[in-house]
């Protein structure tokens, strides 16, 4: 695994032979159009060269600042937008080499739970419709089959059946997104992207999804990527962990691992923003406060991304792009300095 060259294999903390998906030099630039003809004159590089795995069963978490190109990514591994280089294999499937009916036949395999559950459901269509929409589009079921697995999708997820005929607005921000996750499960997919789907919920709801999709993962053996900027809930579902700045991985470890002994500066500074429970150790603690703000990923600094707000940064940084190294088993970090 490595954002230069060759890519290297990955350790995984399970005995899994082979992963699920496998992400290799990934980019996704966005074109910037200017001049009376909008020709191109730059690119936004939301996604630039990540690599990594995610084995069966396990759920990787990918956290990072707004803007760091985390909803790309999980875009791009599902061809909701094309990848400007590299691959994304699933299950053996070059994805980013197969398109029209090749690419529909393993869409029900990899499914996504969106962000903002009230944005992601018609407010037209029932429940009924919306779960149903993927049982009928890929003719899963029909007729009393579709009716007896919408039923079952509810339940699953902690809804009543009966409630099949309200519509979206008539429930909770809890309620419809396990709406949106009963609408996931449908096809009983491999594989499902949860893009932030806690992030537009109420801090007391926020743990019931979480504790669902574990339940669901522990019942239905799904593998899930979990995109998230909160650090606290991730370690709390994850089983590795991905850092992303500005379009790169800068470090990819165990959960416990990352969380105990973060390697890289800018992981350092992410975990010394999360509270902790305790107010002795909150009040003595030290924060580390990064200066300046991310960078353009239109222009993008030389050298590692992190260079002009890391505390460690020397020359060499703002020079030379860090190799992606493994320090400890299965802990890979892209810094000069990390030890």
């Amino acid at each position: 695994m490595t954002t230069e060259g060759a890519a290297a294999p990955i350790a995984s903390p399970r005995p899994y032979e082979e992963p699920l998906v496998s992400v290799r030099d990934l980019k996704k630039h966005f074109p910037i159009l200017g001049g009376f003809f909008r020709r191109q004159v730059g690119a936004v590089k939301a996604v630039d060269g990540v690599t990594f795995d995610i084995f069966y069963g396990e759920t990787l978490g990918l956290v990072g600042e707004s803007g760091s190109g985390k909803s790309t990514i999980g875009r791009v591994m599902l061809q909701l937008d094309d990848a400007t280089e590299g691959t994304v294999t699933f299950d053996g499937i070059e994805l980013t080499a197969i398109k029209g009916e090749q690419l529909r036949r393993i869409r029900p395999r990899m499914q996504m739970v969106f962000q903002d559950p009230h944005a992601s459901l018609n407010p037209r269509m029932t429940v009924a419709s919306i779960i149903g929409e993927p049982l009928k589009e890929h003719r899963a079921a029909k007729g009393s089959a579709r009716k007896e697995r919408i039923e079952e999708l509810l339940e699953l997820v902690g809804l009543e059946p009966g409630h099949a005929n309200r519509y979206p607005h008539e429930f909770s921000g809890g309620q419809r997104q396990r709406i949106g996750i009963a609408r996931a499960i449908a096809l009983n997919p491999d594989f499902i992207i949860c893009d932030e789907p806690i992030a537009a919920l109420d801090v007391s709801i926020q743990s019931q999804i979480v504790n669902l999709l574990q339940q669901l993962q522990a019942e239905l053996g799904l593998t899930y990527l979990f995109i998230s900027h909160d650090l606290s809930m991730v370690r709390h579902i994850a089983d590795r962990v991905a850092v992303l700045y500005l379009g790169k991985i800068m470090e990819l470890a165990p959960g416990e691992d990352l969380y105990e002994d973060p390697k890289h500066p800018y992981t350092r500074a992410l975990l010394s923003a999360v509270p902790v429970p305790d107010p002795k150790v909150e009040a003595t603690r030290e924060r580390i406060i990064l200066e300046g703000d991310i960078p353009s990923p239109a222009h993008p600094p030389p050298g590692c991304p992190f260079n002009t707000r890391c505390p460690m940064a020397e020359a060499r940084c703002s020079a030379e792009v860090p190799a992606w190294r493994e320090l400890a088993s299965s802990h890979w970090v892209a810094c000069h300095f990390a030890e």
